[in-house]
């Protein structure tokens, strides 16, 4: 067992729902998910304050105020605790993320994340996308506002910048490479509240797939995208019928595996980001950053 965290504060500000309602109200309508026994337990150990002062269940509340849950220090799955730093000038920071670390909180990971690691080590940077909690590779920070506006209008403009990645695929495909433009979104899961997966009424995705290597079992493809919805290529090479090699979640058609339980952070799959490039959105010159691959997922 890992030492316990600090604990961390969720705050709400709340809005009209709150008229004529109580404390106990909003909890359970506003915060995780918990019923009333559960928030009734944490307001009497004085967990709840509503605008700094410690709660009751049935405190009313009004539009505007601020309702503090003080999470209490919990251990944390464990986690790679590094990262490699790739890049770092005054506007922007690349590091080199290890499979099995969240990039941002959640899933009972706060401290133990990438986000935590890189603020320790340069507190005004902020993260301008995330890789999944098994996937290696490059992730983007920013230090100053400047810097954050240039990257996200590039992020919005269609070819500004160019994202590649290795994969490990299951089987070895007919295809030398394929391009995969299936839409993803949200869809309805047995599991958790929503899913995203392929399905028509998503947002347009797109994928290409070319193969390096090739066993009797797997193969190894680069992945270039020009989207990047949530998994979009652990859900793409699923669709094509070769899903990443491990993936406890998606299988062929791009979906929940009949029968699993697992959830997005669960690990298995091999997945690396591989390469970033973009203009640098202070300075205008060309950037490119490269993460080297784990040994599985190396070419050649």
């Amino acid at each position: 067992m890992g030492e316990p965290n600090r604990g961390h504060s969720v705050r709400k500000t709340l809005d009209q729902r709150a008229q004529g309602g109580t404390v106990l109200d909003q909890l359970t309508l506003r915060f995780e998910r918990a019923d009333a026994a559960t928030w009734r337990a944490r307001l009497a150990a004085g967990e709840v304050e509503l605008e700094g002062a410690t709660a009751a269940p049935g405190s009313p509340t009004r539009p505007g105020q601020v309702l503090c849950w003080h999470k209490p220090p919990w251990v944390e799955p464990d986690a790679p605790l590094s990262f490699e730093l790739l890049l770092e000038d005054d506007h922007l920071l690349a590091v080199a993320k290890p499979s099995g670390l969240p990039t941002l909180p959640g899933g009972g990971f706060q401290e133990h994340t990438l986000l935590a690691l890189v603020r320790a080590h340069a507190p005004e940077a902020s993260p301008m996308h995330r890789l999944g909690r098994g996937t290696s590779g490059v992730v983007l920070f920013c230090k100053t506002r400047e810097a954050a506006r240039g990257v996200q209008a590039q992020w919005r403009k269609p070819g500004a910048v160019s994202k590649r990645y290795l994969a490990l695929v299951s089987g070895s495909p007919s295809w030398e490479t394929l391009v995969v433009n299936t839409p993803i979104g949200l869809v309805a899961d047995p599991v958790l509240d929503g899913l995203y997966a392929a399905t028509p009424g998503g947002k347009p995705s797109l994928s290409r797939f070319t193969v390096l290597d090739r066993s009797d079992d797997h193969s190894l493809a680069v992945v270039d995208i020009d989207t990047g919805r949530p998994h979009q290529i652990r859900i793409h090479s699923a669709w094509a019928g070769h899903p990443l090699v491990g993936d406890p979640l998606y299988g062929p058609g791009g979906g929940r595996i009949p029968g699993s339980t697992a959830v997005p952070g669960d690990l298995g799959y091999q997945l690396h980001a591989w390469r970033l490039e973009l203009e640098h959105p202070v300075t205008g010159t060309k950037v490119s950053i490269t993460a080297p691959p784990p040994r599985s997922l190396r070419p050649g």
